[in-house]
């Protein structure tokens, strides 16, 4: 295939960016350069990869693909200068992370602080890493440890080590009609304005899938830059519904003015593990490693 960086690049900006005049300006580049280079791309690959609607350029199923493949290829680019300016510098490569769920996050602040006092010169990064690609990341070593709960046939290749077991449930105000059920089910979802973190925008290339049985047909979804405690206030103010596991939503106990409810009658249960290579030897992911599971296995 006849494509270089440069191409990658122009696709990145335009998945981001959505028009070819906002992305040949991050790209300090004139607009009628870009498009040129766009034709050429396209006639190189043989089929167009954007419908042209109006300014807006949206990504047919051959764009979708290719800003997928354009994703991954500069993220490890640039991953690996990261690691050569790392090592050139003489530090020690940093524990590359990813998870499968946004909200495992929550616990990182806590253990980031117990791990700079146990290895104050070593480093954490958060990798951003599709679900269905982070056990190829752990073998490829692009990666150092992965928060998975969603299994493969693959998983006799790395180190697993069981964190917990979760659910999920759906946050609502007080005066919701759904915080007077047991549970909720597919249906119930049908035309709610859902509230989620936004590493669940569906814009995302490719879209994550959203925290809510198979089948639900959501009204709206708004997905904002912040946690899950502002995302509860949000709720709580208003007539929407937000999705989050079990022990994230365990905060809104003590509250009045939210309600926790069930996903289903008999929720489906996740179980989570801390993957790793079965070779790992590196001191600063055995020590992350360490502290995530003492963290984690207490929900």
């Amino acid at each position: 295939m006849d494509v270089d960086i440069r191409d990658l690049e122009l696709l990145e900006a335009l998945g981001s960016h959505g028009t070819l005049t906002a992305a040949a300006r991050h790209l300090y580049v004139s607009q009628p350069a870009l498009s040129q280079r766009l034709l050429r791309l396209e006639d190189r690959l043989g089929l167009p990869l954007f419908d042209r609607r109006g300014r807006n350029l949206v990504p047919n199923d051959a764009g979708r693909r290719m800003l997928q493949a354009a994703g991954s290829a500069l993220g490890e680019l640039r991953s690996a200068r990261m690691d050569l300016l790392e090592l050139g510098a003489g530090r020690t490569r940093p524990v590359r992370i990813a998870s499968q769920c946004a909200a495992s996050y929550e616990w990182m602040p806590l253990v980031l602080s117990r791990f700079r006092q146990r290895m104050p010169d070593a480093e954490v990064r958060i990798e951003t890493v599709r679900d269905d690609e982070m056990i190829d990341a752990l073998l490829e070593d692009r990666l150092d440890v992965a928060m998975i709960a969603k299994l493969d046939r693959r998983m006799d290749r790395v180190r697993l080590e069981r964190l917990f077991d979760d659910e999920m449930r759906a946050v609502v105000a007080a005066h919701h009609p759904w915080a007077r059920r047991d549970h909720v089910t597919v249906a119930d979802f049908d035309d709610v304005h859902l509230v989620l973190p936004d590493s669940y925008d569906q814009q995302r290339i490719p879209a994550p899938p959203l925290p809510v049985p198979e089948g639900a047909r959501y009204g709206r979804l708004t997905t904002v830059a912040t946690g899950f405690d502002v995302i509860i206030e949000l709720v709580a103010a208003g007539d929407s519904v937000t999705v989050m596991p079990a022990w994230v939503a365990e905060r809104t106990r003590e509250r009045d003015d939210v309600t926790a409810v069930r996903v289903g009658a008999v929720p489906e249960r996740r179980t989570w593990y801390c993957a790793t290579r079965h070779d790992e030897t590196s001191t600063p992911v055995e020590t992350f490693v360490e502290l995530v599971i003492e963290q984690m296995g207490r929900r």
